[in-house]
């Protein structure tokens, strides 16, 4: 039976909330995360309290130009590009390579930062490793790789209400270039983050049921001996420490408690990012992962429009956010009418 005319124009109202669900978060999200990214460049590696970054600068650590960002948003623009065409993970590896070795996806043409972990990988995977030792599995390959390009994942799970699933595909993106145990522990407790945000959480509630989620469902696998690396972002305590009892370095235990710290401790996308950067250390990873969470939560208002205006190739960034938006759509419109649900 043909649906009446009140019955098809439910439909395309349906498809359109959902539709603008998507696009509210995603398009604030990914940009908050690079224009944090950009603003911590110059200053990656400085110790905490040489300086004080208060806006988008240039120069300093790597002599790149204001607005430039780095290897964080070139790999999560790759991602979000294989997504899109519907690639593999050989796909997605070539594309890393091509970004080392050639300057794709970059700003100027040219790479000028990478993580061991990540070069490593690309070397197994060009050398002919089979993908399941592309990444690396050592415990002193817990660097923060996987979590800072890992968030784009959260626009096509945010209505996948199957832990499992959200899980193996979190593992799939993550494991091409890090594969311990205690990296996909610290991506999946993010993404579960940025999902809880996705359904409206307030950012305290958001974090409880992150943990929850992930103290229940990892649980019993092999992910729970993980669990004392991550004691105090799983024990509720990072809200109440001290910026003291920070560490914003590179391994990605501390790279995410930097960055839940930071965004808990402020109510605004611009106090975020700048707290998260004037940490010192990996200040561009840590930035973005905060930029992403404040970005996810505050909205497109929330983000500094002369700080948007000021990143290199600001529109062909906004041009993949934007087809990543109609790709994620979608995938969830094609997900709901499976479901019957329309």
């Amino acid at each position: 039976m043909s649906k009446s005319s009140l019955e098809r124009r439910w439909d395309a109202d349906d498809r359109s909330y959902l539709a603008l669900r998507i696009k509210r978060r995603l398009i604030p999200t990914i940009m908050g995360g690079v224009i944090a990214d950009a603003i911590g460049v110059p200053v990656e590696f400085m110790g905490r309290g040489g300086f004080n970054v208060t806006g988008m600068t240039g120069y300093g650590t790597y002599n790149q130009p204001p607005g430039t960002w780095s290897d964080d948003t070139t790999m999560t623009l790759c991602l979000m590009e294989n997504l899109i065409e519907g690639q593999d993970l050989e796909e997605l590896m070539k594309k890393f390579a091509a970004w080392r070795d050639h300057g794709y996806m970059t700003p100027h043409g040219h790479m000028f930062d990478i993580g061991r972990t990540t070069e490593e990988s690309i070397e197994r995977f060009l050398t002919g490793f089979s993908s399941d030792r592309w990444g690396g599995g050592k415990v002193s390959d817990n660097g923060n790789g996987a979590l800072m390009r890992i968030s784009p994942l959260v626009f096509l799970l945010w209505n996948e209400y199957d832990f499992k699933k959200r899980l193996d595909l979190v593992e799939e993106i993550a494991h091409v270039t890090h594969r311990h145990p205690r990296s996909t522990v610290g991506c999946v407790l993010y993404i579960e983050f940025l999902f809880a945000l996705f359904n409206n959480n307030e950012p305290l509630k958001a974090y409880e049921q992150a943990v929850r989620v992930c103290l229940r469902d990892l649980k019993g696998t092999r992910y729970e001996d993980e669990f004392p690396a991550y004691e105090r972002v799983l024990n509720l305590s990072i809200p109440n420490l001290e910026k003291d009892e920070i560490v914003s370095d590179g391994y990605v235990v501390h790279s995410l408690e930097a960055a839940l710290w930071s965004f808990l401790k402020h109510d605004n996308y611009r106090d975020i990012v700048l707290e998260a950067v004037n940490l010192g250390g990996d200040t561009d990873t840590i930035g973005l992962i905060a930029g992403t969470m404040a970005g996810m939560y505050y909205y497109e208002d929330g983000l500094p429009e002369e700080w948007l205006n000021e990143l290199v190739k600001k529109d062909e960034v906004m041009d993949i956010c934007k087809r990543y938006f109609d790709f994620c759509t979608e995938k969830a419109i094609a997900k709901v009418e499976a479901e019957g649900e329309f």
